[in-house]
């Protein structure tokens, strides 16, 4: 019944991304005055998935191989690591994010 509910979940996931990317791609698609094909879109979302499923596997094996079971900013950093300028802008957001520390509530 799990395998189901995976498929489920997973069938609904890709619905909802291949929505976003079509609106992604349409607003953009007017900007320029083109159009997309229905068959572009799905193409692009399949891609978009692929590389979704790579990036969580990849993720998922920094925190393991660090003796984690939750994956931690410094995980994507280390999957940006090859990407400079993406891995400058993740650490501007970092930066600008509060520290887990300064968040959690202050124990009495």
């Amino acid at each position: 019944m799990a395998g189901d509910e995976d498929e489920a979940l997973e069938e609904r996931l890709k619905a909802a991304l291949w929505l976003s990317v079509g609106k992604i791609v349409d607003e953009e698609m007017l900007k320029l005055g083109l159009n997309a094909t229905p068959q572009f879109i799905g193409a692009l979302t399949e891609m978009l998935w692929a590389q979704i499923e790579n990036v969580s596997e990849d993720l998922q094996s920094f925190a393991k191989h660090a003796g984690r079971q939750t994956i931690s900013a410094e995980d994507v950093l280390l999957l940006a690591r090859r990407n400079e300028g993406l891995e400058t802008i993740l650490r501007k957001c970092l930066d600008q994010q509060p520290s887990a520390k300064s968040r959690a509530p202050k124990k009495r």
